[in-house]
């Protein structure tokens, strides 16, 4: 059962992740910029710290105690991680939800999920077990599924005028976007290599009197500001560079709806690492295979909104059904990591 409920909290969390940057679709008269920042403060700065006071008993006490090399660690990889999330939103401009999601996923997916047994020196073991081969198998059966996907966005590429791609995906570059997602995929997995490293903050959570439920809480709070420290600076940036700094004190654009909504998608992208969190202390010795699962859901959910808002409007059939048989085999692997795992217990 523990497993199995590991399993559906990466369901929760692929949802969050999934679903977070439709708000950002509503915010009216900002530079992309300026709502990505003002969304990034609700999640790598207030989101954390609410959530993690909410469900860590003395946390400020917590990361007091906590030894200062562990969280270096935690905020450095969450500082690439940043690079890897400040990447996601452009791959989203320039590839739409499905096709961006399931390129920049893919490439997180294996490095976030491989890494981490081969840095604690644990993945000879892994493989010389029958419940380590299938979690394997299971990565593999993902990465087959999130290159499907990327066929059919070829295909997209070939089948439709540029006229039909801009009519769904305002600035849809296929190149561009494949670039910026390869980046986003590599530096993306960081996230998973930072909660790795602050395990011994979540290990003192609990001796605090924290659920194991919750204590990857904890260490959220570094990692998210290193994402914060890398997404701030380069907003910023662009803020002066571009001069949308005025954006923030624009009388003709809707700044209250426009927080309200940043709001929601910062808030939403914080808990794929709530629910992530709490999936990864359920599952087991293979906890690491947790990433697999999260990459897998996420990709799931948002090619379904990408097939809901018509980002493949256009598309001829053999294009749609192979979109559908890369969704299909995502969510198939997500069967086959939950099975490994299983037989890990």
């Amino acid at each position: 059962m523990a497993v199995i409920w590991g399993v559906v909290l990466h369901a929760l969390g692929g949802f969050a992740s999934g679903s977070f940057y439709l708000p950002y679709k509503k915010v009216q008269g900002w530079a992309w910029e300026s709502y990505w920042l003002v969304g990034g403060i609700f999640s790598w700065v207030f989101a954390p710290l609410i959530f993690g006071l909410l469900t860590v008993p003395n946390l400020f006490n917590v990361l007091a105690e906590a030894p200062t090399e562990t969280k270096w660690w935690a905020y450095f990889w969450g500082v690439l991680w940043g690079f890897g999330g400040l990447t996601f939103g452009l791959t989203m401009r320039y590839l739409g939800l499905s096709l961006g999601m399931a390129v920049v996923l893919g490439l997180c997916a294996v490095f976030g999920t491989v890494v981490p047994p081969i840095w604690q020196g644990q993945f000879g073991t892994l493989m010389s077990t029958l419940s380590g081969q299938v979690i394997i198998l299971g990565l593999a059966v993902c990465v087959l599924g999130i290159s499907i996907c990327g066929i059919a966005g070829m295909m997209k590429e070939k089948s439709m005028t540029d006229d039909q791609k801009k009519e769904t995906i305002a600035e849809f570059d296929l190149k561009k976007g494949v670039l910026v997602a390869v980046f986003s995929g590599i530096m993306s997995a960081c996230f998973s290599f930072g909660l790795t490293a602050g395990q011994p903050i979540a290990e003192l959570a609990v001796q605090n009197g924290a659920d194991p439920l919750y204590m990857n809480n904890a260490p959220l709070v570094f990692i998210l500001l290193g994402g914060l420290t890398t997404n701030a600076i380069w907003c910023i940036y662009l803020n002066i560079k571009n001069k949308t700094y005025t954006d923030y004190g624009n009388v003709t654009a809707p700044a209250v709806r426009n927080i309200i909504f940043c709001a929601m998608a910062g808030v939403t992208w914080y808990l794929q690492f709530f629910f992530y969190g709490m999936g990864d202390s359920k599952m087991g010795e293979y906890r690491f295979s947790g990433w697999t699962l999260h990459m897998a859901f996420i990709i799931a959910f948002s090619s379904f909104w990408g097939l809901y808002l018509h980002e493949w409007r256009g598309a001829n059939r053999q294009t749609m059904r192979t979109i559908t048989l890369g969704i299909a085999t995502v969510v198939f692997s997500t069967v086959v990591v939950g099975i490994g795992n299983y037989l890990a217990e």
